[in-house]
């Protein structure tokens, strides 16, 4: 795969170098990169992800389903490039999340009209008491961060490799609550997955609604539309 005419491919190329660093993820290797030429390597595939793939095995779902290292450094150069996100002192769930995706896109979205006023508020209460709803990981995972189904290539009904990555480190449940929010994959995923982790009672009925609020804010910052409808609808699941 080769790309042209971008700004970002230093970041992206950092990013795919880094997942197949520290993660069990298929990804592409990067051949050769500037700011403004990517070269990837090609992946023999014959189409995306979708509900109907078989339930991927191996590599991909290990990959996903994979815990950082206890003690992983999370402040590291990549941070300084904005694409691997460091954690404060105060943690993923009262830091990162509550303040820094809830709080600060929900601003962002009620001043460019993306969300109504009362739909900012509930926002603003909800990310106010993020603790009784949600819990702080164990050990953070270094995420993929954008598993919809066009970056996902498959061979044969099969993961060959995940592309476009937007990787931090979050809680492993964002992962895959972003794939239920999109349909990546099907039940054949989750149980294959809950073979190797368990999913926590609660995930699918509260938790992942709550962590799909914010690819739902971003969503409806760049495209408005229904992405402001189903922020609000999320929050209604819910009860916020």
């Amino acid at each position: 795969m080769v790309k042209h005419g971008g700004d970002g491919f230093g970041v992206e190329a950092m990013m795919l170098r880094t997942l197949a660093e520290r993660s069990a993820l298929p990804v592409p290797a990067v051949l050769h990169d500037e700011p403004d030429l990517l070269i990837l390597e090609h992946i023999e595939h014959d189409g995306a992800a979708g509900p109907g793939a078989r339930a991927p095995r191996g590599r991909f779902v290990r990959g996903v389903a994979r815990r950082a290292r206890p003690g992983v450094r999370l402040r590291d150069r990549h941070a300084d490039r904005a694409a691997v996100a460091a954690l404060p002192a105060h943690g993923l769930v009262g830091g990162v999340f509550a303040d820094q995706r809830l709080a600060h896109f929900g601003a962002v979205a009620r001043s460019e009209g993306s969300i109504t006023e009362s739909c900012h508020d509930r926002l603003r209460r909800l990310a106010g008491r993020l603790g009784e709803v949600l819990d702080e990981p164990e050990h953070p995972s270094l995420i993929h961060g954008d598993v919809w189904g066009g970056n996902v290539l498959c061979h044969r009904g099969r993961v060959a490799a995940c592309i476009d990555p937007a990787i931090y480190y979050a809680h492993p449940e964002v992962e895959l609550a972003f794939i239920t929010l999109f349909s990546t994959f099907g039940a054949a995923f989750f149980e294959r997955y809950h073979e190797l982790q368990p999913i926590r009672d609660g995930f699918f009925e509260t938790r992942r609604h709550v962590y799909n609020l914010y690819p739902l804010l971003v969503h409806a910052i760049l495209f408005g539309g229904g992405y402001g409808r189903q922020v609000e609808a999320t929050l209604g699941r819910i009860g916020a």
